[in-house]
């Protein structure tokens, strides 16, 4: 399939080439016939066209000894309708000679070099690369009113006998007032402030008598 598809390309794209221009296929052409191919490019599937006197003269594609040496004993192939075309099949040197072997050595010969075919490569389209996902935000955190409080728990107080716990106070603690300390106190300060108070007057007493 692929093989028909890129004949059908190169077949509307070939070209017809009419060697020597107007004046055909002669034995002393305007211009050399090499001269006119080396300015043109020849691929595969265009067609050479020849004009020429039917009968008096022919086109023979030989190999390149007999083109050299004008050899028309062993043609490959041999054109003498007069209005010859020859189709390139292949890419290479082609090599062309007149049947008369005086116009072959006057110059009539043609050396044709088509070029190579060159297939284009179709790739298939890489895929795109997937959209990564977008990044999902943390939910917030709603407190709600129904929820109970979170406590810490209680701390816990150290155990007496431990030995990493150090104390608040060294020594024992002093133990707190009590309001009976406090009631006997006061009764002897006044039993010691009427005692006092008696032992003044007897002194002034004493004194106004001696007087």
């Amino acid at each position: 399939m692929i093989t028909t598809v890129i004949s059908l390309i190169s077949s509307s794209q070939a070209y017809k080439f009419y060697v020597g221009g107007r004046d055909g296929w002669v034995a002393n052409p305007k211009e050399n016939y090499n001269h006119w191919a080396g300015r043109n490019r020849f691929q595969v599937n265009d067609t050479l066209f020849f004009r020429y006197k039917k009968g008096s003269d022919s086109v023979l594609v030989v190999s390149k000894e007999d083109y050299f040496s004008c050899n028309i004993k062993n043609p490959i192939k041999s054109l003498t309708d007069g209005n010859s075309e020859f189709k390139f099949d292949r890419s290479g040197p082609f090599f062309f000679i007149s049947g008369h072997v005086n116009n072959c050595n006057k110059g009539q010969k043609l050396i044709v070099v088509v070029l190579a075919v060159r297939h284009k490569h179709h790739y298939p389209p890489l895929p795109s690369p997937s959209p990564s996902p977008p990044a999902m935000s943390p939910a917030p955190v709603i407190d709600s009113p129904l929820s109970p409080p979170v406590s810490s728990p209680p701390s816990e107080s150290p155990k007496a006998g431990d030995s990493d716990v150090p104390s608040m106070v060294d020594g024992p603690a002093a133990p707190a007032p009590s309001h009976k300390n406090w009631g006997s106190l006061t009764s002897e300060l006044s039993t010691w402030l009427v005692v006092g108070l008696s032992v003044g007057v007897s002194v002034v007493l004493g004194s106004v008598s001696v007087v």
